[in-house]
């Protein structure tokens, strides 16, 4: 049983009798349209879950991880997301081949770290055995969860993608991405290059969605920044737990600058790109998608599809 189908199976139990009840004292349309938001934010927790049991596990280890304890902290979160990813196999929620992509996105994670840190980006401020250099092996899942969001979102929410760009203009953005991430210590920093490549690249393209009664659209440079906004949010989580630090947090926790986004922007592409090559884009709306209102961002069901 896919993710969308499994989801939507137990809220097809659940949510009909509230819904029911609800109308007795709202209208139809409003509380169609509530359904709709709520069911959004479950399918969005699902299809992060692998993100939030390791975001959890970094604040539950920071608060009553014993000092004196002869496991280090940072071994202890390798051992615990290797855990979470072998239930994830284990129990379908992750397919074997995207298990593999996000294998590679955790080599790829790593060997970033591994330079970054080596060039004093950020550091890793607690001891730990299980590192390559001063990288703690766990901080590759962090990148891992990332793929995993990519892989199971586009299953949760059927997602088709009108105008994707082919894969020998996506491929290359990705590597001169990755690439970059190394060369602008160096050289000149062309970030705002590959900005302007991914922006000509991913303007037409809209990501098509199913919620729970009604399809919905977005364009998908909106859907990159919300992902990166929100690993934004967790790098102020990592880094307020101490978990990483950057240079100007060494003495006092200060937000993560905003300056990050744009790299986390850039990241997104490059997992995006990797889980895209066991996911291969659906550029087309089948007939299920042709019978039903696509919905623009934020726009509220109207009392005329509500009724349909």
């Amino acid at each position: 049983m896919s993710d969308c189908t499994r989801v939507d199976a137990v809220l097809g139990r659940l949510l009909p009798p509230v819904e029911t009840a609800a109308t007795r004292f709202q209208p139809r349309w409003l509380v169609f349209a509530l359904s709709e938001f709520i069911v959004f934010g479950i399918k969005q927790a699902w299809a992060c879950l692998f993100g939030g049991l390791m975001v959890a596990g970094i604040i539950a280890s920071a608060l009553w991880w014993p000092a004196d304890s002869p496991i280090a902290r940072y071994d202890a979160l390798f051992v615990y997301a290797i855990g979470i990813q072998l239930v994830f196999l284990l129990t379908g929620l992750e397919r074997l081949a995207e298990g593999r992509v996000i294998l590679v996105f955790h080599i790829v994670g790593t060997v970033m770290e591994v330079f970054k840190t080596g060039a004093g980006s950020w550091v890793y401020p607690e001891p730990s055995l299980l590192r390559v250099g001063d990288v703690p092996l766990f901080s590759g899942f962090m990148y891992a969860a990332v793929g995993s969001y990519i892989a199971r979102v586009i299953r949760v929410f059927d997602l088709r993608f009108p105008g994707y760009p082919r894969r020998r203009w996506t491929i290359p953005l990705a590597v001169l991405i990755y690439v970059n991430f190394f060369t602008h210590h160096y050289v000149w920093d062309l970030r705002w290059l590959l900005f302007g490549y991914t922006i000509v690249l991913f303007w037409r393209t809209r990501a098509v969605y199913r919620v729970w009664r009604w399809h919905h659209e977005m364009p998908m440079l909106v859907g990159f920044s919300l992902v990166a906004f929100f690993i934004w949010l967790a790098e102020n989580v990592g880094t307020i737990t101490r978990t990483w630090v950057y240079p100007d947090q060494a003495e006092t926790w200060t937000m993560v600058s905003p300056s990050k986004f744009g790299s986390w922007f850039l990241l997104m592409i490059i997992s995006w790109v990797l889980v895209t090559l066991v996911h291969r884009p659906v550029r087309r709306l089948d007939d299920q998608h042709a019978g039903n209102p696509i919905l623009p961002l934020g726009a509220l069901p109207s009392r005329f599809n509500a009724e349909r």
